[in-house]
């Protein structure tokens, strides 16, 4: 009995259902089943890429016997040899006869956990995928030993996130394949050092003048330094950045223990091999060069690169800037032909000394060479070179701008205001057609540098490089349509086979050619009586000198025969160099390089003639007195006459018309014109003209019609704080 009732209480008893998930519950299960099983998918697909990759690659011996690198013969445009680039190769070392000290240097400095991981670093690969994946798309840094070794054997150097992947997979398939002695072995004869170097005895060799094998550890540090940039670290270009980097793999091999912490070696005492002299076509290579990676398809081939250098203007470049240099200072000059062909490129005076490349790279004050904007956006908005300006002293938010004579000279037009570089006329130009406009003006003339709209912007205090202002004068000089630099022709393969030909790009309008007329009259008004007199070559020149605060930076910009060409001076430590103006040194150099280049071109006039858009002419006399057959007028009477009838309202015979006092302004002596009133109504017939429609017809209903009277230069308005000052001339 005792069973049969615990039986039916048990039946009573409903069942407990196992609850449902439901909700975030149930999708967050799910994701994480899906991530799962995605994550096991792309691990098991990943292994199969690895053993794939693994299987294909060639082995240690074919390795070992195959150098990277590439031959490139690099030719002027009229073919001649400008210099050949290659890969130099020392010694093979095997990884017993490797210095210690070496191999310590570049596991420090390159992959501190190269013997822990399996060819790719977890964390910083990760770094790199998530930052390729939030849209930049040059990811660096992030590569191990074996990674580089992948990419300097199977891949190019583009930063993609495809690039990164398959970098990935090739170093782990070198891992599977080969020891860790191995790769390193390979690496530390297959990594570039820059100057053509590849693997430690042929950059010991280049660099030291002796075998990797005797490598101190000094020594090893500047080596192992230079694989993150061969071009900044080079000891051969800037013995400073060496050393600080050397340095830094000092600071790295002590913290990890490869070295005693007490140990000292200086870098500096190295004795670096002294280099015979390279000409300045190096600036130029140095430039063009690395537009290959754009411009061609993945090859390993010998190719011959076509440029637009001409030989014979970069050597007049190179003595011009050489000479005309203040003692203490760099210089640099670059020269476009109309098309935008780089003729001559020159980045500073001793290349050997320094390669840092100040036409391309630097970023300098351009002083009152940068007016060609204010003065562009001016002539845009109306005004013309004959319309009255005036040099007063004026404050725009704080900042009152002196002009380099320290005085005002009153009256002028705009002409004389750009040719003399009048500071305080520049001002109230920049200030009536906006500072943001003028900024404008300068990013749609090709300045790619950042531009403030501080009211000193005007005066260059913006910072721009040098082969940006040679394309905006360049624009000028085509009529206002832009130019783009370039530097190489072609690309033809050892066989004779093209790889790449430069197409012209088509040509944009940027400003109107009656803009870029009126600017051209500027410019060479400014070299014929103004401040680059010191340009002048014997045919017409046009042009711009620049002069910063406290002689900082010299600027001459300016084109003749089809020819633009920019120069600056300055010192790399942005120190006052004595006696240094665009009117000077540069626009000496200038003139001296100049006068070469156009020696076998015919003299251009410029076309400075100016034919305005009908909104910017000067009214004609029919304007002002009306045609009987277009016009209502108003006789003395009153009574309104209408359009070719010749008779007014009363039937009488029609007058002249008298002028109506109103609201012309004060420049105009010649009487008012009848007003046009299209699409208006006249007042009923036989009666004279209503007083609303008096008001519409006299101007008084609504805005008045303006002939344009002498251009006045508006009265400076608040706009921004402003940071000191740039320059003047």
């Amino acid at each position: 009995m005792a069973k049969r009732g615990s039986r039916r209480r048990a039946a009573a008893r409903p069942d407990k259902a196992k609850p449902e998930r439901t909700g975030w519950r149930l999708w967050l299960r799910r994701a994480l089943l899906w991530g799962l099983g995605l994550a096991l998918l792309g691990l098991l697909f990943l292994g199969v890429s690895v053993l794939f990759a693994a299987r294909s690659l060639p082995t240690y011996a074919d390795l070992k016997a195959t150098q990277p690198g590439q031959t490139i013969v690099v030719r002027a445009r009229d073919g001649t040899e400008l210099i050949a680039l290659g890969p130099s190769y020392g010694e093979w070392l095997d990884s017993s006869e490797i210095p210690q000290v070496m191999k310590d240097a570049m596991i420090a400095v390159e992959d501190r956990r190269f013997h822990s991981h399996f060819g790719i670093d977890p964390v910083r690969t990760t770094g790199a995928i998530i930052e390729g994946l939030t849209g930049d798309d040059r990811i660096g840094g992030t590569s191990t030993i074996s990674q580089q070794l992948a990419r300097n054997v199977f891949l190019n150097s583009n930063r993609t996130l495809d690039r990164k992947l398959r970098e990935a997979v090739l170093a782990m398939a070198l891992e599977w394949k080969f020891s860790k002695e191995q790769i390193l072995e390979l690496y530390l004869n297959k990594v570039y050092f820059g100057g053509g170097a590849y693997g430690i005895d042929s950059a010991s060799r280049r660099f030291f003048s002796h075998p990797a094998t005797e490598l101190s550890t000094g020594e090893a540090a500047i080596i192992a330094g230079l694989v993150k940039a061969p071009s900044r670290y080079s000891p051969t270009a800037d013995v400073q950045a060496a050393v600080d980097r050397a340095q830094v793999v000092l600071r790295l091999m002590k913290e990890q223990g490869k070295i005693a912490p007490d140990a000292s070696v200086d870098p500096s005492a190295v004795n670096l091999k002294r280099e015979e002299g390279q000409n300045s076509v190096r600036y130029f290579t140095d430039w063009a060069l690395p537009q290959l990676d754009l411009l061609l398809p993945e090859t390993f081939e010998p190719i011959e690169v076509w440029t637009t250098l001409d030989v014979g203007m970069q050597r007049a470049a190179t003595a011009s800037v050489q000479a005309n240099t203040p003692g203490g200072a760099q210089g640099a000059l670059v020269s476009l032909d109309r098309d935008g062909a780089v003729l001559a490129l020159v980045g500073g005076t001793d290349y050997v000394q320094t390669n840092y490349n100040r036409a391309t790279d630097a970023l300098r004050q351009p002083g009152s060479a940068f007016k060609l904007f204010v003065y562009l956006a001016a002539l845009e908005a109306g005004y013309t070179p004959d319309d009255k300006v005036v040099d007063t002293p004026v404050t725009i938010d704080g900042w009152s701008p002196r002009n380099s004579s320290g005085g005002n000279a009153g009256e002028t037009n705009l002409r004389t205001a750009f040719a003399l570089s009048i500071n305080t006329v520049a001002a109230q130009l920049g200030n009536e057609v906006g500072f943001g406009t003028v900024a404008s003006m300068a990013r749609r003339f090709g300045i790619t540098s950042e531009v403030s709209t501080f009211p000193s912007m005007v005066l260059g205090s913006s910072e721009v490089r040098l082969i940006d202002m040679t394309r905006a004068f360049a624009a000028v000089s085509a009529k206002g349509n832009s130019v783009e630099p370039y530097g190489i022709i072609r690309v033809t393969t050892g066989d004779g086979r093209t790889i790449y030909r430069h197409d012209k790009k088509e040509a944009v309008q940027l400003v109107p050619d009656y803009v870029a007329a009126g600017m051209t009259d500027l410019l060479q008004s400014a070299v014929a009586t103004g401040t680059g007199r010191a340009a002048q070559i014997g045919r017409p020149v046009a042009g711009k000198t620049g002069t910063t605060s406290s002689n900082k930076d010299g600027y001459f910009v300016g084109f003749s025969s089809g020819i633009t060409t920019g120069v600056w001076m300055g010192r790399d430590d942005n120190k006052a160099v004595g006696g240094l103006q665009g009117g000077r040194a540069p626009a000496q150099a200038f003139a001296a390089y100049m006068r070469y280049a156009v020696k076998d071109r015919p003299v251009e006039e410029f076309d400075t003639e100016l034919t305005l858009p009908e909104w910017q002419l000067e009214p004609d006399d029919e304007f002002y007195y009306g045609d009987p057959g277009e016009y209502y007028y108003i006789d003395e009477q009153g009574n309104l006459v209408e359009p070719g009838t010749g008779e007014d309202e009363s039937g009488g015979q029609r007058q002249p018309p008298f002028p109506i006092e109103g609201e012309i302004g004060p420049a105009l002596d010649r009487p008012r014109p009848p007003v046009t009133l299209p699409g208006r109504a006249p007042p009923p017939s036989g009666s004279a003209a209503s007083d609303d429609f008096l008001e519409q017809a006299t101007g008084r209903g609504d805005p008045p019609v303006r002939a344009p009277p002498p251009r006045q230069v508006a009265p400076p308005q608040p706009r921004q704080t402003t940071p000191p000052p740039a320059g003047s001339q």
